[in-house]
């Protein structure tokens, strides 16, 4: 054997890399939040249909108008943006104005991810950044709630969807309190059943549990989403809030807070996300806990009825200083990291 013609070549981590792409991993992501979508819309109908189109077109938009601009070859094709658009549209009620809707999507591309230079940098989940800055903005707006299951939802559409920019119109008719506000201001429960299967008013992707759940394990079955995230979240949810019900029965149980809300949709698909969670096993569980304090936190003291979304962007700014000070030890290290 001639030893000469060998090279060795040294090169950086990681060393060992998966042959699943990002683009393929985004891909699946939309095939999970599939039967969420179309429930969506079987719910709310027309006005759900339009809601995530125009979300989703605006953020793909947004995307390759700035690299355009900035002589780079788009990247609309990764899917990333997509999925933002789609979890946008998720998040909002279902006759907010189309305007707010796609404006809600440029800040999510512009702002929360492309000024932070794009996919793999971006600090806060671009989506729930965009509802963030849209609840500041439009308070009233995103907070008033379509009534689900209306006779007429596939063939009329709320006159509210179509308002004039910068107003927010009328609306056609108004759904009483979600689940979590009757809880919170009315001390009204709502069955869990209901909530689990969908048949409540709220956001246009955050009602139906189970099929939350469903995309969820889709998602782990392929090795796509790290579980420990969503579990950790409900288990300290459950337990602050059993706790507090054990004192108060006046309170919502561990059940009722883990099928309301944005529960399911924030810790399955937006707790999640690769680049806004830590990377250590160690700073996956304290960020998964301070996800769930904070979400039981601000539901039973806040002044809002909802708090998941608060409570990942929360997650969010403490997850590099996770990363940091939660290292995992380097083999042949001592805890302080100097050689044994």
């Amino acid at each position: 054997m001639n030893v000469l013609n060998k090279t060795l070549e040294i090169r950086t981590s990681p060393h060992l890399k998966s042959a699943v792409s990002t683009d393929q991993i985004m891909m699946h992501v939309v095939i999970a939040l599939v039967p969420t979508t179309l429930f969506a819309i079987y719910a709310f109908g027309l006005a759900a249909l339009l809601i995530l189109s125009v979300t989703t077109f605006t953020a793909i938009l947004t995307e390759h108008i700035y690299c355009r601009l900035n002589n780079k070859e788009t990247t609309i094709t990764d899917w990333s943006a997509a999925i933002t658009g789609l979890l946008l549209g998720l998040t909002l009620p279902p006759a907010l104005p189309l305007w707010m809707a796609a404006l809600g999507s440029v800040a999510s591309i512009a702002l929360v991810k492309l000024l932070f230079g794009g996919l793999g940098y971006n600090i806060f989940n671009p989506a729930l950044g965009g509802r963030a800055i849209l609840q500041a903005a439009f308070p009233v707006a995103i907070t008033t709630w379509h009534p689900a299951f209306l006779a007429d939802r596939f063939s009329s559409i709320p006159s509210s969807s179509f308002a004039w920019p910068f107003t927010t119109g009328t609306y056609d008719a108004v759904a009483g309190a979600t689940p979590l506000g009757n809880m919170k201001f009315n001390q009204v429960s709502t069955d869990v059943t209901d909530m689990a299967m969908g048949l409540t008013s709220g956001s246009v992707g955050e009602t139906s549990a189970v099929l939350i759940l469903l995309g969820g394990a889709y998602l782990v079955a392929r090795n796509m989403m790290n579980w420990k995230i969503p579990v950790v979240i409900f288990i300290t949810v459950a337990i602050l809030s059993g706790i507090v019900n054990f004192f108060n029965p006046n309170t919502p149980t561990p059940m009722f807070m883990l099928l309301s809300g944005g529960m399911m949709l924030g810790a399955v698909f937006m707790a999640t996300d690769m680049v806004s969670s830590p990377v250590t096993d160690r700073g996956i569980i304290a960020y998964s806990v301070i996800i769930g304090i904070m979400v039981t936190v601000i539901r039973l003291w806040g002044g809002l009825p909802e708090g998941m979304m608060y409570a990942v962007l929360m997650g969010n700014a403490v997850s590099p200083l996770l990363n940091r000070s939660l290292k995992s030890r380097v083999y042949g290290t001592g805890k302080k990291g100097g050689a044994k």
